[in-house]
């Protein structure tokens, strides 16, 4: 074994055949192959051309490993994506809802206080409407108070005009001697004094 390690070694070193190559070959297909590279120099370059071949095969499987890894990755970012988006719509969806529900009863209750205001503005014309007509009997009331407060001034005047009137002839009669008429003006004179 130790040997066909050795020869894989000189393979590797002298004619740049890759170790995972010559794994496959056991020590006498090494040995052969070998001795065929040190006789044949176009077998050689038939070598070097596999050999360059070969590592260009495996740049482009970096490459492509590379850029595999980098589409995995950016196809698990954009899943994650993608799954963030659909939560979002789906909050968004039903967020809509919750808001067209809510838009809804908004304007139902736009609708009642709409009537509401129609039903208050009728009111407030026949509130407004009788508050003119007490205004007006207010004031016309007002104006048969003092009329009232007037005549009863007037009535007052002429009621003690009476009184003194009656106090001096009641006075002038009360001059006379007849007792019984004398009390009996008395006593009306009193009355009429209240």
């Amino acid at each position: 074994m130790p040997e066909e390690k050795q020869l894989q070694d000189r393979l590797k070193a002298e004619y740049g055949i890759n170790k995972n190559v010559s794994k496959a070959l056991t020590e006498e297909e090494c040995k052969e192959l070998e001795q065929s590279l040190q006789s044949q120099p176009s077998l050689v370059k038939l070598v070097e051309s596999l050999v360059a071949k070969n590592q260009e095969l495996g740049k482009n499987n970096a490459n492509i490993g590379r850029q595999n890894g980098q589409s995995k990755k950016k196809l698990e970012a954009l899943q994650v994506e993608h799954q963030k988006l659909e939560n979002t719509i789906a909050k968004l969806e039903k967020s809509n809802g919750s808001s067209r529900d809510r838009r809804d009863k908004l304007s139902q209750e736009q609708q009642q206080l709409a009537a509401q205001i129609q039903q208050l503005t009728t009111e407030n014309k026949n509130l407004f409407g009788k508050v003119q007509t007490l205004t007006t009997q207010n004031d016309q009331l007002t104006d048969a108070n003092e009329i009232l407060k007037k005549d009863n001034k007037d009535l007052k005047n002429i009621v003690d005009q009476i009184r003194l009137r009656l106090a001096r002839d009641t006075q002038a009669l009360l001059q006379y001697e007849d007792s019984e008429i004398r009390r009996a003006l008395i006593r009306l004179f009193r009355w009429t004094l209240g």
